[in-house]
């Protein structure tokens, strides 16, 4: 038990320095889209394009920061070419449907587990510390568990293996891990996204963060 706040610290470290790097080179100016309820399907579909083309413009800056990815974090890989994530729908710690554009602004380590990835068990305390270290109205980590079922498994996880800090977000049906995967992002768990505050992927990786 003494040890477990040590589990990975230097991926964790990197990964401090990464999201620095990314806060450091954010756009000043965000415009928030308004758009919610019914109208936010629409919404959506008739910005990605645009969102995606603003963040292509990104790609310089996305080989930098996952240029300095070394150590346990090598396998971070820079996005090729940097894509809105916006749309990515799961549920909130309070239960309801909300997306990635929900939290506009901010920097984000988007990262995908569930109950029975042996890997998601190793790494989920590095990623509490994260949260615990770095969580600001500027950054924040998004750890989204896939299980399918109820609330009582990941509760329980989470609970088992002394995570405090981060916050409770689900998505149930698998259709949100089926989304990453079909953007390529995904070859299975866990899977972690670095997104900046406009909701561009900069760097995504595949195994523990």
């Amino acid at each position: 038990m003494a040890d477990r706040k040590q589990l990975f610290p230097a991926p964790r470290l990197i990964l401090a320095a990464l999201v620095a790097g990314v806060l450091a080179g954010a756009v000043a100016v965000y415009v928030s889209e308004s758009g919610s309820g019914n109208n936010a399907a629409a919404d959506v579909a008739a910005t990605s394009g645009k969102d995606d083309a603003a963040c292509a413009a990104k790609a310089e800056r996305a080989k930098k920061v996952a240029a300095k990815a070394t150590g346990q974090v090598a396998a971070l890989l820079p996005a090729d070419p940097p894509q809105s994530l916006k749309s990515l729908a799961f549920n909130g710690p309070d239960g309801k449907p909300m997306t990635l554009a929900d939290h506009a602004g901010r920097t984000l380590l988007l990262n995908l587990w569930a109950t029975w990835c042996a890997p998601c068990r190793a790494e989920m305390p590095a990623l509490d510390a994260l949260q615990k270290e770095m969580g600001s109205d500027r950054f924040q980590v998004v750890a989204v568990n896939v299980d399918t079922g109820d609330d009582t498994k990941p509760k329980k996880f989470l609970s088992d293996i002394g995570v405090a800090t981060l916050g409770y977000y689900r998505d149930p049906t698998l259709a949100l891990f089926n989304d990453v995967k079909t953007r390529g992002l995904a070859l299975g768990l866990p899977v972690t996204m670095l997104i900046d505050g406009e909701g561009c992927l900069i760097a995504h990786m595949n195994g523990p963060a």
